[in-house]
């Protein structure tokens, strides 16, 4: 009976070690704008497929964990931990492929200064807080990520933000730039000891980036929502579609006139015709 019990305690301290001894794994990544594992990993088939991740792959990209670019112990020590040159890998060589130095990686566009919510998407929730940057002016995707590359400080923080829709969601304003640029994302967690890291590539416009194919030029008029008769076939009989065209004042006064000279000459004609006419002479 001893000997029962005390395996039964020697189980359940092994079952307590491995439910609360390691640490609980929390997984994500900066999904809007998408970061280079998101856009490699979980992107469209366009995106996957585009050069820039079929390289990444090829040099190292675990991106089918897209959402586990995570480091233990850093504990705000970034740029003392993170090597230069390796920030969109967190230094690990699993991912070391999206440090390649490229001027093709899928992109989103951003309008300067607007107004944005950032998305970071999770997989486990945990509590912590994120830390948002963005390149200097003048920087180029031909070279890799260096910490000088980055705003000395992240335009964007935010703590324990609220979740929707399987994300972190986080309301903000985007920097003043033009041009191309990596959005770099920090988040420490305070749950775990882990801090995970995402490079975003974006293209910053002045006026709203938006498909030509769906939306008009700023400076033309907009389009019909309905295409055309002449772009597309109506369902309605031909007949039913002629309508009398309304007439013009200038067309309705002589008209009027018109009528009015035709009934005088009428009227006239048969004045003098009842003069001009002989009476019959009686024999």
């Amino acid at each position: 009976m001893q000997r029962r019990l005390a395996l039964a305690v020697i189980v359940g301290a092994l079952l307590g070690v491995v439910a609360f001894g390691a640490p609980a794994q929390a997984h994500g990544a900066l999904s809007s704008p998408a970061s280079r594992s998101v856009v490699c990993g979980a992107g469209t088939q366009t995106q996957m497929n585009s050069s820039a991740c079929r390289a990444a792959v090829a040099a190292g990209a675990d991106v089918d964990n897209w959402d586990n670019i995570r480091v233990a112990g850093v504990d705000g020590r970034d740029r003392q931990v993170i090597p230069d040159g390796k920030l969109c890998s967190g230094g690990l060589a699993t991912f070391a492929g999206l440090d390649l130095p490229r001027s093709d990686w899928p992109t989103t566009k951003l309008r300067s200064g607007a107004s944005f919510t950032f998305a970071y998407k999770e997989r486990i929730p945990h509590k912590g807080s994120f830390r948002i940057y963005v390149t200097k002016d003048g920087f180029t995707p031909k070279k890799a990520l260096r910490w000088a590359d980055l705003e000395t400080k992240p335009f964007l923080t935010a703590t324990d933000p609220s979740i929707s829709g399987g994300a972190y969601v986080m309301k903000g304003k985007l920097p003043a730039k033009t041009g191309r640029h990596i959005i770099y994302t920090i988040w420490q967690t305070t749950s775990t000891p882990d801090t995970y890291y995402s490079c975003s590539d974006v293209v910053f416009t002045a006026a709203p980036a938006v498909s030509s194919s769906t939306a008009p030029s700023p400076t033309k008029a907009a389009a019909p929502l309905v295409p055309s008769e002449k772009a597309q076939p109506s369902l309605v009989p031909q007949a039913a579609q002629t309508v009398a065209r309304p007439r013009s004042r200038t067309g309705v006064i002589w008209g009027m006139g018109g009528a009015a000279v035709l009934a005088v000459l009428i009227a006239g004609g048969v004045i003098v015709a009842t003069r001009t006419t002989p009476r019959p002479r009686h024999h």
